[in-house]
């Protein structure tokens, strides 16, 4: 390894044979490509790595393992070493941004730094300085250098000295008298920049803002599970909340209603999110609710989000019919407007009108006309969709059917010629069949009406970074032997790595069962069959349960069965 003391910046380096040469006895160049990096170095003065690897001469790998070499330095994988907290503390995120580098771990009275760069002597002398120990240099791709000072480098040690300046300051002011120009302070308004830019960062769907009797608890859901990521002063809940309610243009002095705005922000990345605000009252003081809609991410394809393969041939045999419902059913949070979205997204928009209705419009597409609910103003599911039917659309989406007259009309449009898309609340595909009849639309009007039903889960992905191979519990590995008649032996688990904050998941996917609508089912649901016998029809009839669908994922290492009996239960 390299090293240097706290004495200085004297770095010893045990080289061993030069770079070019290295390169040339490994066959990885030729000499003229060599020759033709040296001249363009010469004219730059970038290094002759980063030139042969620019000229695509060197594959960026390999170049790694040369510099290794050269160097006597070690490599070191990020995706399967855990950088130390205490490590971490030691180095500001200033100094390993700036440096390219990241310190990893303590040994004894060393820190070893992960570089780039391991020549960097000013690199090596800052981390020591801050430090106070002396380095042992290693090395990585600067790409999984700067992805692990992302992820790991998080916004807390700001958001305290922000903290510690709105104390400082003359702001403290009593919740009821308030005003804007009191919560816009730059200390506020900072520490609602990171709590939104570290949410984003760290790919959190919601941020929860809860007031406590002795802090103010903030938590981030991630993949769908709520995690604790700091507690702030209770002194600065109404200055957080105050701020929040400007930028979502809502009323800061009333506490006590529930309220609804939204608004939109570029984050310190370049990052364009829009940011939906709800408020309401509760025993410790006002909470708000704050959903992330990352405009940066790409709409996801039918072919991404989970289907199995008969699956998905079943649905878009749905979708590209040209009348009929299509309902898309699950609990809230597992992914019914992604599957909407989706799937309007991959229908003909030149030669057909399409025309939504949702609460609230999450993405906005092209050549597609989006209705926003707005209750105030007398626009339900029920009144848009009656108004949107005497526009002549071809293809429907309504948000959600959560009444009977919302329900009738949605019915009536897939009999006169439409392609209605809608999601429902149902804990499965045979479910949705009996709450249309709860609403009050008519077994024959379903059979009629209906083309099939989508039921649906979100469950999180292994992480690809450090997933393992390793046993399961007896009883899981019962249900799966049964379920698939098969026997396994290791299942692929992650076992927590820097990429996914050592939860061991890193994303989510999709599990489905797709029931269709046949000429059987329908006549089993006229004649009032219960929903077991119609569930075994559908089976019969090539439907894959959502409970089967989840355990070929992990078959197939995407999911582990511990999700399948958490969100399959």
């Amino acid at each position: 390894m390299i090293s240097s003391t706290a004495g200085g910046t004297n770095t010893s380096m045990r080289r061993g044979k030069g770079l070019e040469e290295l390169l040339i006895e490994a066959g990885l160049v030729t000499a003229d490509q060599l020759e033709s990096a040296i001249q363009v170095q010469k004219k730059s003065g970038k290094k002759l790595g980063d030139i042969l690897v620019q000229q695509g001469a060197v594959d960026s790998q390999d170049m790694l393992m040369m510099r290794s070499i050269q160097l006597n330095v070690p490599i070191i994988d990020l995706t399967r070493h855990q950088v130390q907290p205490e490590a971490m503390r030691l180095i500001s995120a200033d100094i390993a941004k700036k440096y390219d580098a990241i310190p990893l771990d303590t040994i004894e009275d060393a820190l070893v730094v992960v570089m780039a760069d391991p020549e960097d002597i000013e690199a090596v002398a800052a981390f020591t300085a801050a430090s106070g120990m002396k380095v042992e240099v290693t090395i990585a791709a600067i790409e999984d250098i700067r992805n692990a000072i992302s992820q790991l480098y998080r916004s807390n040690a700001e958001i305290e000295e922000q903290i510690s300046r709105i104390k400082a300051g003359p702001n403290r002011a009593d919740e009821g008298s308030l005003s804007a120009a009191a919560v816009a302070q730059t200390p506020v308004v900072r520490t609602v920049d990171l709590l939104l830019s570290q949410g984003v960062k760290d790919r959190a769907s919601d941020i929860h803002i809860e007031p406590q009797p002795t802090r103010l608890r903030i938590r981030y859901r991630i993949d769908g599970v709520l995690r604790d990521v700091m507690d702030l002063p209770l002194n600065t809940h109404p200055l957080i909340l105050s701020r929040i309610k400007i930028l979502a243009d809502m009323n800061i002095a009333e506490r006590r209603r529930p309220q609804d705005g939204q608004f939109s922000m570029t984050m310190d990345s370049g990052k364009e999110v829009d940011i939906r605000v709800a408020t309401t009252d509760t025993t410790y003081g006002e909470m708000a609710v704050l959903r992330v809609l990352d405009k940066s991410l790409s709409l996801f394809a039918l072919s991404d989000i989970g289907f199995m393969r008969d699956a998905l041939e079943r649905y878009l045999k749905m979708i590209h019919s040209p009348f009929g419902m299509i309902m898309i059913c699950g609990p809230t949070g597992s992914g019914k407007t992604t599957t909407l979205y989706a799937s309007i997204n991959q229908l003909d928009r030149i030669g057909t009108k399409i025309m939504t209705i949702e609460d609230p419009v999450e993405y906005r597409f092209v050549d597609i006309n989006q209705i926003q609910v707005n209750a105030r103003a007398g626009l339900t599911f029920a009144s848009g969709l009656r108004a949107l039917m005497r526009l002549d659309p071809d293809i429907i989406l309504v948000g959600e059917t959560r009444d009977e007259e919302t329900a009738g009309i949605a019915t009536q449009a897939a009999l006169t010629g439409h392609l209605m898309l809608t999601s429902i609340h149902a804990n499965d595909s045979v479910g949705a069949l009996f709450r249309l009849v709860h609403l009050g639309i008519e077994p024959f009007l379903i059979c009629s009406a209906l083309l099939g039903v989508v039921s649906q889960r979100m469950v999180r992905k292994v992480c690809p970074h450090c997933a393992v191979k390793t046993d399961i519990p007896l009883e899981q590995r019962v249900v799966y032997e049964q379920e698939l008649g098969v026997k396994q032996a290791k299942f692929s688990m992650g076992r927590g790595c820097t990429f996914c904050n050592g939860t061991g998941y890193h994303g989510r996917m999709g599990v489905f069962e797709v029931l269709v609508m046949s000429e059987r089912i329908g006549q089993m649901l006229l004649a009032n069959a219960p929903a077991p016998e119609i569930r075994t029809q559908a089976i019969k009839e090539g439907m894959i349960t959502m409970r089967r669908d989840g355990i070929v994922k992990v078959k197939d290492g995407i999911t582990t069965m511990n999700e399948v009996f958490a969100r399959l239960a």
